[in-house]
């Protein structure tokens, strides 16, 4: 085993949020240390960003433009059952809200994230696997599988992996959501197919019994085809039944070749024990909603940028063992993680998404509003309906509002990250 010195800043995971936290700390002159399990590029889902985005790329220094990536003009939701049918634009949101945002394979999309954490001047540490992490008063130890590292602080950014959250008992499931996701990947689809869905980029929501599809175009001719639910014991075959029974799948897919399916289970989980004296959770670590908004990935840089906002002068006063040093980022993540959920809780619920995305004469102004949502612009203060979600007789699905009665921590010992 080797022993390291001492570093400012030690970030577990190098995904979105891990990555958005190198760069800017180490863009600020920050000591930073990224300790990646795998080696990038590699194979994840979430392919679908918001615009809120947009603003953070640039102050990463990282442009999108010219990439293999795909533009996403915004969403649109289809119930095959009933022929409801309901685009909304992210041009058409509140003043101010970015007006589009990118469709991207994440294998390509993180790796260029951390090559640009690398090049700022972060150190980055592929294939090492962190088993434990145990602060002190004078800092953090970080035990590996080659070593053992010392860091001024440490940040969680292992994704669903949630090392921390299973480490400490504190994940907690959410139960009004999606349980599982079942999905594949189309290539070489037809040129007019093709042509098709890159005509404005949208990813497709397609309704269905107990949950919800998406259809996600990449470049190159590519489709994500996806179904969350929340049946239990899912097996493969569920994509399978799903695609099948859908004509506009049938339509798009025909020609391609499939890959096999894939199943994740058991998402859905916020992390109870998030922060405390030198360490921090971001991203998925501390808190993995229903992906049916994309929320994921925006939401983890965000985090990644707040908390090395509030990390950069804690560190300069020396003031970064102050347990309350992530408190308003857990406050900001707070506002977006309820926005989301309300939203999220509301999709499963037939009666409400008839009213709302398939209102046959929307109100302008709640239009707007919901747009500006979807689009990941959920810090304002001037948005109608976005405060109608917040407001305490609406938060139906709020993820902070588990009682501990309710509580079920999972996860035992000191599994790796």
């Amino acid at each position: 085993m080797t022993h390291h010195t001492q570093r400012d800043v030690i970030i577990i995971g190098g995904g979105p949020a891990g990555s958005t936290a190198a760069t800017l700390l180490a863009q600020a002159g920050v000591d930073v240390l990224v300790l990646e399990k795998e080696r990038f590029p590699r194979f994840h889902i979430g392919e679908s960003l918001l615009p809120c985005d947009l603003p953070i790329f640039a102050r990463l220094g990282i442009s999108l433009e010219g990439k293999p990536y795909l533009y996403k003009g915004g969403a649109e939701f289809i119930d095959e059952r009933t022929g409801d049918y309901a685009e909304y634009l992210f041009c058409d949101g509140l003043p101010g809200t970015p007006p589009h945002a990118y469709q991207v394979d994440r294998a390509e999309f993180d790796h260029l994230l951390l090559e640009r954490s690398e090049a700022v001047g972060a150190v980055v540490n592929e294939g090492v696997r962190v088993t434990d992490v145990v602060p002190d008063d004078d800092g953090v130890t970080l035990t590996t599988d080659t070593g053992t590292h010392r860091a001024r602080y440490a940040i969680d950014a292992t994704g669903q992996d949630a090392f921390l959250a299973r480490k400490l008992h504190g994940t907690v499931p959410l139960r009004d959501f999606g349980i599982a996701a079942v999905f594949c990947h189309f290539d070489g689809l037809r040129a007019e197919a093709e042509r098709e869905l890159a005509a404005t980029g949208n990813i497709r929501v397609l309704i269905i019994e107990d949950g919800w599809m998406w259809l996600i175009p990449l470049h190159g001719g590519r489709l994500s085809v996806g179904v969350v639910t929340r049946r239990t014991g899912v097996t493969a075959s569920l994509l399978d039944e799903m695609i099948a029974a859908s004509p506009l799948i049938q339509r798009l897919t025909a020609g391609g070749q499939r890959t096999a399916g894939r199943i994740i289970r058991n998402f859905s989980y916020r992390n109870a024990k998030s922060r405390g004296a030198r360490w921090a959770c971001i991203g998925d670590a501390s808190l993995f909603l229903d992906p049916v908004f994309s929320s994921g990935v925006s939401l983890a840089m965000f985090a990644g940028e707040r908390l090395a906002d509030a990390l950069i002068p804690a560190l300069r006063e020396r003031r970064e063992a102050d347990p309350a040093l992530a408190d308003s980022l857990a406050r900001d993540m707070e506002k977006a993680y309820i926005s989301f959920s309300s939203l999220v809780g509301s999709f499963y619920h037939k009666g409400i998404v008839q009213n709302l995305f398939f209102a046959r004469r929307p109100d302008p102004e709640t239009r707007a509003g919901l747009i500006s949502v979807l689009a990941g612009d959920v810090w304002r203060d001037d948005n109608k309906f976005q405060n109608a979600l917040l407001s305490s007789g609406r938060r139906r699905f709020d993820p902070f509002a588990v009682s501990e009665s309710e509580e079920r921590p999972e996860g035992s010992g000191a599994p790796s990250s």
